[in-house]
């Protein structure tokens, strides 16, 4: 071998042992985002105190059969309701059919908390409709008559049925959008009527969409706190909260946690796996469009009403009651703790957006470059953070994070002098945290999604110029997938003002966000004061909701 050959081979070399910068930086970010869910299961098999037998004897069954209970209710109520509309919506005309294409979607921007603060507010005792059954009947108290009891398990299954069904319907609709109008046409030549029509053909085709949709309503009705807490229905996730703030054991609540995230993953595995075996295909050529039949007489004005019921439980009326409040109570706007929410909850909301966004552009262009296989293979483990409940990330942050904030603060303070206090678990710092590692899989979808739309030429070309990759990344692909970008900031903004319990429990002392101040103003029945927080939360996910609508209103 010649020295020239020699000196390429030990060249070769070094490049291959050179560190891939971008490999390790993708990697950590991974790491970083898996952390709290590996600290969770860690924690839960070494807890300080086994108080498991404890649980298993007492409250742990009754917390796991309100949680199925409600999982079962409120997603078989969403797949029939969502269902429904999407079909009735893309099938037929109808009037108000082009309103509620949209008017369905808006109560996504009522989190499930604010619906039952609106409703329990309208049907109570004191509320609008007693009052005026009283007034009309004559009756003096309501041991005169019969009312359904407000603050119950049925009623958290109608508010959160109504607050999550929109997410199957507008996985239903685009499924039943995207088949082949000739598909009805023969199912109608062959004679089945309008249901066969909806059951034999419409949903086994749209049947992985409507798994998927129920799966996601079905996950977050299992991380839900605000809204069972406010109707005194225990399930995992409150207990979570009573065994670590009310018993002191973060142990206990560690394990009812590995519980919360078992059905997750359960449930997000046999989604997959449903998917996986029920897949279909449209035909190559160009499909037949489908031509909505008009419905006439009282069959367009049933189907308007099966439409309005989900919108007005789900949005009209919580909003409206919680808007009359906000406005026919001029003082609470100008209280000075709605203030300083307000500012807390742009702050935190848009440094985890940015720095959520950022970490995920980082970590999708580090994975497309990486010469080895593992960051690639870790990608998928970074959505776990959505799919975990805010409860569930709040234990495993602030445990870990609370021992190396004490242990950081007492070193400087044994080898300085300095007091530094906690500068993690004290701060915002642990909010911003848990708000990027939970909305994470949403700024990594939008931006793989646009980065995988690039031309592939257009990043060789750039790097054939002497463009690093770095500056591939700056000048060709930031440029054009800005607007993804811009997308992906919006949603996990929006996501981390409604997240509460997971601010709940990491928020230092007198530290509120909007969805924080909601609560514990709705928890002392003072609804007047809660209302402007309220509002604002509404009017910044209505943002959120009118681009999903447009969005999918082009597609």
């Amino acid at each position: 071998m010649t020295t020239k050959d020699t000196n390429i081979h030990a060249d070769g070399a070094k490049t291959r042992l050179r560190p891939d910068l971008w490999s390790i930086g993708a990697l950590l970010i991974a790491l970083t985002v898996a952390a709290p869910i590996v600290a969770v299961v860690w924690i839960a098999f070494h807890p300080t105190e086994n108080i498991w037998p404890h649980l298993m004897a007492t409250t742990l069954p009754r917390y796991l059969t309100n949680t199925l209970v409600l999982m079962i209710s409120v997603g078989t109520l969403s797949a029939a309701v969502g269902t429904g509309a999407a079909w009735l919506t893309t099938m037929y005309l109808f009037p108000g059919v082009r309103w509620f294409q949209w008017l369905l979607l808006l109560p996504l921007a009522v989190p499930a908390y604010l619906g039952a603060y609106g409703i329990v507010d309208f049907l109570e005792y004191a509320g609008p409709v007693q009052t005026l059954l009283r007034d009309v009947m004559g009756y003096t108290n309501g041991r005169d008559y019969w009312f359904p009891q407000v603050r119950s398990m049925g009623s958290a299954i109608v508010v959160l049925t109504a607050a999550l069904s929109p997410y199957v319907f507008l996985l239903a609709r685009a499924a039943f959008r995207e088949h082949s109008g000739g598909s009805y046409e023969v199912a109608r030549a062959l004679g089945a009527g309008p249901f066969k029509r909806f059951w034999k053909v419409g949903v086994p085709l749209a049947r992985p969409a409507i798994a998927a949709g129920v799966a996601i309503v079905m996950m977050e009705t299992a991380s839900d706190f605000g809204a069972v807490d406010f109707f005194a229905v225990q399930t995992l996730t409150t207990g979570i909260f009573t065994t670590w703030l009310e018993s002191s054991n973060a142990g206990g609540a560690a394990q009812i946690a590995g519980v919360v995230l078992i059905l997750v993953l359960l449930l997000v595995s046999f989604e997959k796996i449903l998917r996986r075996k029920n897949r279909y295909h449209n035909a190559a050529r160009q499909t037949r469009q489908i031509v909505p039949i008009p419905l006439r007489g009282y069959q367009g004005w049933l189907a308007s009403f099966f439409c309005f019921v989900p919108f007005a439980v789900g949005f009209l009326l919580p909003a409206g009651v919680l808007t009359y409040h906000a406005f026919t109570t001029p003082g609470a706007w100008q209280d000075r703790g709605l203030t300083d929410a307000l500012v807390t909850t742009l702050a935190v909301g848009a440094s985890a957006a940015v720095i959520t966004v950022i970490a995920a552009c980082f970590l999708v262009y580090g994975v497309r470059l990486a010469r080895s296989r593992l960051p690639r293979m870790l990608l998928p483990v970074t959505t776990l953070g959505y799919a975990a409940p805010g409860a569930v990330l709040g234990v495993g942050i602030l445990i870990p994070m609370a021992a190396a904030d004490h242990a950081l603060a007492d070193f400087v303070e044994a080898t300085t002098g300095l007091i530094i206090g906690l500068l993690m678990t004290g701060t915002g710092f642990a909010i911003v945290f848990a708000y990027s590692v939970r909305f994470f899989a949403i700024a990594q979808g939008a931006v793989d999604s646009a980065m995988g739309r690039v031309a592939p030429s257009l990043p060789l070309a750039a790097r054939s110029l002497g463009q690093t990759a770095g500056g591939a990344l700056r000048r060709v692909y930031l440029p054009l997938i800005r607007g993804s970008i811009g997308t992906a900031l919006l949603l996990v903004f929006v996501d981390c003002v409604k997240e509460l319990p997971a601010t709940l429990l990491l928020r230092p002392f007198n530290f509120n966000t909007l969805a924080t101040r909601v609560y514990e103003q709705a928890a002392l029945e003072n609804l007047e004061m809660a209302s402007p927080a309220a509002v604002l939360v509404m009017l910044v996910s209505l943002c959120a909701v009118l681009l999903m609508a447009r969005t999918n209103a082009s597609k």
